[in-house]
């Protein structure tokens, strides 16, 4: 047996988990952290993500304060517009159908700004969203939907910079260890019994903090709290996030919290790997569909694809995707909107089909009802609204009329060949149900009273996303609760 002495052991190693490690160091306490991956799978969920940010700023003053840098021509070129803490407490609260714990959504809103400046003193990078969060209408680009950030270098630049400043500041990181239960003393949690290559591992602390991510990687655990069916969704992240944070608070006491029933699930290649990729990243994702029509293989149109802003629905079309025949849906696209994919949509591992007649894409297009296709396809292109102008920046009102399923916004004619048809199905990136815990991150037990030197951050923490979420505020949360779990834990410890 192998046994580790320190005075906070972290068990993860994403973004929450090093964002409670540089915090807890700039306290002076010593950390050790458990990551359950080999070191060339390091980084959990946040390796994969795509950098998006969400933060309040009002203007592009404060952006200049968190980019990396920022020219002249590019403040002249871009309107990043403002997004005010009023707005992001409207979208949390929208979003989530007026579910999100008031307390903990205020502490992630308040405090996003400077969490993210800090992360930039640490060495992480930032830049303009511009090829996912604006298009270039009359030479200037205009962000939308709340959003203008993201990591340099996406997920693997975000993990990368904080891995290197977890070694600046001495963090030790063991490898290939998976925690397996929290070790209690007089009712206080005083260490984690892990595994390491198979061999037995303790580590003895003052406080441990849990940041190893949601269940989101164990189809059994995804059978059982988000219903049947789930089982069968794509994993768009690592393979490592079981739910073990979760399960040893809740062996201890701790009270399951949130929407268990819930989850961040989007759009994901249709022939993707049961697990995410890291050759590929995020890109299995097609986040596009806004200004296309999807049809499922009945041939039927299942959602309003231009309900909203596409940071305000894609995590839950994934599982609207999930509940179609198949567990499959088929993006539709003609000529006059391919400029608008993402560049996701030109990876080389992707399910496409293009003809250049629309019953030639439905003869080539596995399993689908080609007459119910172009039927739909028919109707749909009879309905838009033409005489109301096409704006991809803004919500634009050009929708359909006389359709039971509408399409509200960006709706265009697919009436310019050739045409081109993805095939995707359900990725989810993490689940909404976890613990419960305060605004100080301390884990509460099911009296809803601290339990003594136990801390939780990131996405295992319940009760902030129901139903669905505002496009990276992932991110935002872990970044926060993390830093403040890191130093609640280091102050407690140092009297």
């Amino acid at each position: 047996m192998k046994e580790f002495e320190t005075d906070i052991v972290i068990v993860g190693a994403g973004n929450a988990a090093l964002c409670a490690a540089l915090a807890a160091r700039e306290r002076g306490a010593r950390v050790i952290v458990l990551e359950a991956a080999p070191e060339s799978e390091r980084g959990g969920n946040s390796r994969y993500t795509g950098g998006t940010v969400r933060m309040v700023f009002n203007g592009v003053e404060d952006l200049e304060q968190i980019y990396a840098e920022l020219t002249e021509d590019e403040k002249a070129h871009a309107d990043f517009g403002s997004y005010p803490t009023e707005s992001f407490f409207d979208d949390m609260g929208r979003i989530t159908q007026y579910r999100t714990n008031p307390d903990l959504c205020e502490v992630m809103i308040t405090r996003s700004t400077d969490t993210y400046r800090w992360m930039k003193s640490k060495g992480v990078k930032f830049a303009p969203m511009y090829h996912r969060q604006a298009f270039r209408i009359d030479g200037k680009f205009k962000f939308w939907g709340g959003v203008a950030v993201e990591v340099w270098g996406g997920g693997e630049g975000l993990v990368d910079a904080l891995f290197k400043a977890a070694a600046r500041e001495q963090v030790t990181v063991l490898y290939h260890t998976r925690a397996r239960e929290l070790m209690l003393d007089d009712g206080a949690v005083c260490g984690v019994k892990a595994q390491q290559d198979g061999v037995p591992v303790t580590v003895r602390a003052k406080a441990v903090i849990l940041a190893a991510g949601g269940f989101q990687s164990n189809a059994e655990w995804r059978s059982r709290y988000l219903g049947p069916g789930w089982d069968l969704a794509k994993v768009r992240g690592t393979r490592y996030n079981m739910g073990d944070g979760i399960r040893m608070a809740l062996d201890v006491g701790a009270m399951p919290y949130g929407n268990w029933s819930g989850c961040h699930a989007v759009g994901w290649d249709l022939n993707a790997p049961e697990f995410g990729d890291l050759s590929v990243g995020d890109a299995f994702q097609k986040h596009s569909y806004p200004f296309c029509v999807m049809i499922n293989n009945e041939g039927n149109r299942f959602v309003d694809e231009g309900a909203d802003f596409r940071n305000f629905t894609y995590a839950k079309y994934g599982r609207a995707i999930l509940e179609q025949p198949g567990q499959a849906a088929w993006q539709i696209w003609d000529q006059k909107i391919v400029h608008l994919q993402r560049d996701e949509y030109k990876i080389r591992r992707v399910t496409k089909v293009t003809a250049n007649t629309l019953e030639e894409l439905a003869g080539k297009i596995e399993n689908m009802n080609q007459a119910r296709f172009l039927k739909t396809i028919a109707e749909f292109n009879a309905a838009v609204m033409t005489e109301v102008p096409f704006n991809p920046n803004v919500k634009d009102g050009r929708g359909t009329r006389g359709l039971v399923l509408p399409k509200t916004n960006w709706a265009n004619r697919l009436d310019a060949p050739p045409f081109e048809a993805y095939g995707v199905t359900c990725g989810i990136t993490f689940t909404f149900g976890g613990l419960r815990i305060n605004t100080s991150a301390q884990v509460l037990d099911i009296e809803e009273q601290p339990i003594p030197q136990l801390y939780a951050a990131g996405e295992l923490v319940g009760g902030l996303f129901y139903f669905n979420y505002p496009g990276g505020s992932g991110l935002t949360s872990g970044a926060v609760f993390g830093r403040i779990a890191g130093d609640t834990a280091a102050r407690a410890i140092k009297g």
